[in-house]
């Protein structure tokens, strides 16, 4: 199925914004070591990202039905610019990271509404397949990418090139690492300049904020009360605080117990992000949108298998262990959120339910970010902290089964009343 020429430059605008997002992430994590920063603000580089998208969801929807989405696209990109640049004057990592946070929640909205503008129905599950499988080899790209950069051999090289005639102030590795992520940025926001107008305009968008905070928590009020709503966007929620917290836990276990610097554990968490591509793929391919709570039971697996990371002290073991948990959350998180977008879109429109989902995917990550960096400030031992997280997972699967099937036999006794009735 061929797509028009927009929804590639759409595509290469997303890749190239994301690539840099994630390199920035592992030099902002190198600044903080750099400047001898208290090891528990790490996990907090990530919560200061996210915290945008949990306190601006209500309104972020709003605003990128205001104007036309490319032109929404442009402006946060230069968002998230502004927040990179800023490293460079030495503004505290965590500020910076937070701006740039800022810009990718408003860019959401925009990058997922502009593909209903620009599409027909039919082509839209193939192209929510693109971003995923964008995203993800994206997050892959960034991380390593960022890994590289901040790669003592690789920053030296890149210190050593030179300007002709102009001194370019560029002095210290992070700054050297900095420019390559601005250049992806600027490389996004041309791509950005290039998207066309899709003409499809919105009826004048609500500007009174209360007005906007109750129409989102009527919308939040309504995902949770459907019976399947409820199940999916528990799964989903918790699969994206698992994952953001798991990208620290693996840079620390990397660290105490295979003895690998930061440069070498970002590339651990890239092979764990193959891991849920592989999973991604696999599920896209084998499990219809009727089937999908079928792959639950997976969940609790996942949580297992992470368990087993405390007894792996090799790195040949493990690089299959990561593909094995990254496989197996590709492989349920995926049939959950196609599951979700529909139950979104039949209840309301498309943007409220992903404003919605955004909301509490990034409220699970704050959570569970805070959690783990009060273990770490409490010194708590890294194999330690791997139980808890992965008995919690499993747990709350576990929890969420027995929700839906509680759910089921609610819904066959009304069914049986029904029909005793007639």
């Amino acid at each position: 199925m061929r797509m028009n020429r927009g929804f590639y430059t759409i595509m290469a605008a997303q890749f190239f914004s994301s690539l840099a997002d994630n390199a920035l992430l592992i030099v902002a994590i190198a600044s903080l070591i750099a400047i001898q920063s208290p090891e528990w603000m790490t996990p907090l580089l990530k919560l200061f990202f996210v915290l945008s998208y949990v306190l601006l969801a209500a309104f972020v929807g709003a605003f990128a039905d205001a104007l036309p989405k490319g032109r929404v696209m442009f402006v946060t990109n230069l968002i998230k610019i502004f927040g990179c640049a800023l490293m460079f004057f030495s503004i505290h990592p965590l500020i910076a990271y937070a701006i740039v946070g800022f810009g990718a929640a408003a860019y959401s909205p925009a990058k997922y509404g502009i593909l209903t503008e620009l599409l027909p129905p039919e082509k839209l599950v193939l192209a929510n397949g693109w971003i995923e499988g964008l995203t993800v080899s994206s997050i892959i790209l960034g991380t390593v990418m960022g890994g590289a950069l901040v790669n003592a051999h690789i920053s030296a090289n890149l210190l050593s090139f030179d300007f002709p005639i102009i001194d370019i102030g560029i002095d210290t590795p992070t700054e050297a690492a900095l420019c390559v992520i601005v250049t992806a940025y600027i490389v996004a926001a041309l791509f950005n300049l290039k998207i066309p107008d899709t003409g499809a305009r919105y009826a004048h968008q609500q500007r009174n904020p209360i007005k906007l905070i109750t129409d989102f928590a009527i919308c939040f009020s309504t995902l949770w009360k459907d019976k399947l709503g409820q199940i999916s966007l528990a799964v989903t929620t918790l699969f994206w605080g698992a994952g953001a917290t798991l990208q620290f836990i693996v840079l620390k276990w990397a660290e105490k117990s295979l003895q690998m610097p930061l440069d070498k554990a970002a590339v651990l968490q890239g092979v764990f992000a193959v891991g849920i591509a592989i999973g991604a793929i696999t599920a896209a391919r084998f499990v219809p949108l009727k089937r999908s709570l079928s792959v639950m039971p997976l969940g609790i697996g996942m949580g297992m298998v992470i368990i087993s990371m405390t007894m792996v002290h090799t790195v040949w073991l493990a690089y299959p262990l990561l593909i094995i948990v990254g496989a197996l959350a590709g492989y349920f998180v995926v049939p959950m959120n196609a599951l979700l977008q529909h139950r979104g879109h039949v209840l309301m429109s498309a943007g409220h339910s992903i404003a919605v989902q955004n909301f509490n995917e990034n409220l699970s990550v704050l959570t569970m970010l805070v959690l783990y960096a009060v273990m770490v400030k409490l010194d708590l031992d890294i194999n330690i902290v791997i139980v808890i997280f992965g008995l919690f997972v499993s747990g709350v699967m576990y929890l969420v089964i027995r929700r839906h099937a509680d759910n089921q036999r609610e819904y066959d006794s009304l069914a049986l009343i029904g029909e005793h009735k007639h």
